[in-house]
């Protein structure tokens, strides 16, 4: 096949890019040239979305059996994409979020009949949920061919571009007393890019339709196993120091950043969100402790100076306030 994927430079959309190539399908790749050097072996257009003058450049004497979009966040910008591709293209995936669900994460059990944020399609600004719900929008009422909606969870894996496993595993190579947030029995539901990367290209190759909700599965790890995993492949001498959740609210700690991944039981449903219709689709999804391995694989060849953490938050705890917290929790014991 001749597939088109927008953007596909970091973690997710690096993945699209490289299953796509190792089943043999010829790839061309739009993005602005600007996050890595382009990939030997596709056709690279450069440009930017937002320019409509370079989405017309990108289409002259071109035509792809499906595109695989990874990086549409304005619903504006996505449908005056969708409509210079109308035409020149069969097959259109969007890669959304899980966020388009307004019951995500308080609501247990989220699926594609859950209710979305109200879209629209021709929004330009607004919060992250409703603003993929525009972009799904965009592409489902208007791209004239087959549409695919993919909406994954929480996403790690090599070249993680995010920071959350990648600040873990730095934090425990430091190696230490770690505070270890929460409850280690906490179910988690993680998913590594590439099972989703595998997952969309075998299902444009199909030509499928419709909306998938790519969360994992459940409870596939706990928060301690998750972390002692980490401890395990760094070989660290690190020792994780569990700390109660209301602890740390007491210390002001940010969920999901200062700690990532860390959530309390506020969140009920933000591990128990329902993939069943993926992986009844062909869905598969390896262990977590693989993609723990294959993450410290990839980032221990990054000098610890030049990792950075967080596309749009800053990820990880300050050493003083962690320090603070472990010397708090040892006079409370």
């Amino acid at each position: 096949m001749r597939i088109l994927v927008i953007g596909g430079s970091v973690f997710l959309g690096r993945a699209v890019v490289e299953e796509a190539l190792a089943r043999g399908h010829d790839v061309t790749m739009f993005n602005r040239g600007v996050s890595r050097a382009d990939r030997p072996g596709v056709e690279t257009v450069h440009g930017d979305r937002e320019n409509h003058d370079d989405l017309l450049r990108l289409v002259e004497g071109r035509e792809w059996d499906a595109v695989v979009d990874v990086c549409g966040y304005t619903p504006a910008k996505v449908l005056d994409g969708v409509r210079v591709l109308n035409g020149h293209a069969a097959h259109y995936t969007f890669i959304s979020s899980i966020s388009a669900y307004q019951g995500f994460p308080g609501e247990i059990g989220v699926n594609e009949e859950s209710e979305q944020f109200p879209g629209d399609p021709e929004a330009t600004e607004g919060d992250y949920g409703p603003l993929k719900s525009g972009c799904e929008l965009a592409v489902s009422e208007n791209f004239e061919g087959g549409t695919l909606i993919v909406q994954p969870g929480l996403i790690l894996g090599p070249h993680e571009n995010v920071g959350r496993l990648p600040w873990w595993l730095t934090r425990i190579e430091r190696g230490g007393r770690v505070v270890a947030p929460g409850n280690p029995d906490r179910e988690m539901q993680l998913i590594d890019a590439r099972d989703i990367a595998a997952f969309t290209i075998a299902q444009a190759e199909k030509g499928t339709t419709g909306k998938f909700l790519t969360g994992g599965v459940p409870a596939n790890t706990t928060y301690g196993q998750w972390l002692r995993d980490c401890v395990e492949v760094t070989g660290s001498d690190a020792e994780l120091v569990w700390v109660d959740d209301a602890v740390l609210h007491e210390h002001g700690v940010q969920m999901w950043t200062e700690f990532p991944l860390w959530a309390d039981d506020s969140m009920p449903g933000v591990w128990l969100t329902d993939s069943s219709k993926a992986r009844a689709a062909g869905l598969t999804c390896r262990p977590v402790s693989e993609t723990v391995r294959d993450t410290w694989e990839w980032l221990r060849e990054i000098p610890v100076g030049e990792r950075v953490f967080g596309a749009r938050f800053t990820h990880g705890i300050d050493p003083d306030k962690e320090a603070a917290i472990l010397a708090d929790w040892d006079s409370r014991r």
